[in-house]
């Protein structure tokens, strides 16, 4: 290791200096990351799970996907929901951008060309990571439906939902990217028949909706 360090250039040195401690960093995070500590979420932050158990209302609104139909893919080159400058994907950077000098100057690169390519081998090291946490988070929210997801969401009535919440329904709404059918009660004084758009408003326990007409 010392002859290899003796070894390497004044700018090896520098890039070698900036890639170590972060390589170092990134294999603890992978680490604590496989044994459940640290979680990243898509925004690169921990947060924790909250969960309700009483009623939840959301009031005064149309709905996300108005009649429960994306009409188009309004982010067709896939960056919706894309998180490049988290903590992880910074020493991602640091990790490749190091090495790809060290590697370019002891083959005897001039540093103006070494720069620029190690600087783009580490973004484009930064964009794979994004994508990848990315698809990790989605995957889980695919495998883990959440029915607080479901608030302002617009839907169709599969079963008549009768009024005063005196009894169940049944409605159709896009979940998480998936159509699904969930028990609904409304507080509206009329039955909502089958067939009729309706907006999620709220949650009553953890799996039944809370439904008015649209």
């Amino acid at each position: 290791m010392i002859a290899w360090w003796e070894s390497l250039s004044a700018v090896s040195h520098v890039f070698a200096c900036i890639a170590i401690p972060a390589t170092v960093v990134l294999l603890i995070q992978t680490i604590l990351m496989l044994i459940g500590i640290g979680t990243e979420t898509a925004d690169g932050l921990d947060t924790p799970d909250v969960e309700l158990d009483t009623d939840v209302e959301l009031d005064g609104t149309d709905g996300v996907f108005g009649d429960g139909v994306l009409e188009s893919d309004p982010d067709p080159l896939g960056f919706d929901g894309l998180r490049v400058f988290t903590v992880r994907g910074i020493i991602a950077f640091l990790v490749v951008f190091g090495w790809v000098g060290v590697m370019m100057d002891s083959a005897g690169s001039s540093l103006w060309l070494s720069l620029p390519i190690a600087a783009i081998c580490g973004f484009a090291m930064m964009l794979l990571l994004a994508f990848l946490m990315r698809t990790v988070m989605r995957l889980r929210s695919d495998g883990n439906l959440d029915n607080h997801n479901a608030l302002g969401v617009a839907g169709k009535v599969y079963l008549t939902v009768p009024a005063a919440r005196a009894g169940e329904g049944k409605v159709n709404i896009l979940l998480q990217g998936s159509y699904v059918e969930r028990g609904a009660v409304t507080d509206e004084e009329t039955p909502i028949p089958t067939g009729s758009e309706i907006v999620v408003t709220g949650l009553s326990g953890q799996t039944t909706l809370v439904v008015k007409r649209k």
